[in-house]
């Protein structure tokens, strides 16, 4: 079988690629980074949150995600109300750390540049499951940033942690770290 080789835009090079545009990712991911640390510090500093009573705030929440389940064009689909149910409502403890320091685990992670594809894809996955629970707030511009940043790994930490991190540990996929191929530098 003949390859096809399909060649990538200059767009997207710059973008994904380029260190040139490693600025504008430093913006991008400082911002998101920003937005997860202050959620997170206030939970985390939040004896509800965190303290040996903690699960007051997200039982509210759940109650509340789990109210938006009537009617025919529900906010909150049966699925996802079903594994809040089952999974989530019985452990409110458990998920009020989980929320709490997973937020400001994540953007501390971002506000550094320490293995921001990751962190942001544990972001976005806490933006999609807030959605899922009925709550827009500033989740939609958050997740759509993320998919930016998960786009740009190579170059959305390069002006940051990763830069040194990346070529030090290489990647799950690259045996030899040596033979590493950053970004582009031009």
């Amino acid at each position: 079988m003949k390859q096809t080789y399909i060649a990538e835009s200059p767009i997207s090079k710059f973008l994904f690629f380029n260190s040139k545009s490693a600025w504008l990712w430093l913006v991008i991911r400082v911002y998101v980074g920003y937005e997860w640390f202050v959620a997170g510090y206030a939970k985390a500093s939040d004896p509800a949150w965190v303290g040996a009573s903690a699960g007051a705030p997200i039982n509210g929440f759940l109650k509340g995600a789990l109210a938006k389940t009537a009617g025919a064009h529900p906010d909150v689909q049966g699925w996802y109300a079903a594994f809040l149910q089952n999974f989530v409502v019985p452990h409110p403890h458990a998920w009020s750390l989980v929320v709490a320091y997973g937020e400001l685990l994540v953007g501390v992670a971002l506000i550094i540049g320490a293995l921001t594809g990751i962190a942001t894809f544990f972001g976005l996955f806490m933006n999609l499951n807030y959605l899922l629970a009925g709550t827009v707030s500033t989740n939609p511009i958050l997740f759509t940033l993320s998919i930016g940043l998960i786009l740009a790994w190579r170059i959305s930490g390069y002006i940051g942690a990763d830069y040194y991190l990346i070529p030090r540990f290489g990647t799950p996929w690259q045996r030899d770290v040596r033979s590493a191929t950053g970004p582009v530098k031009s």
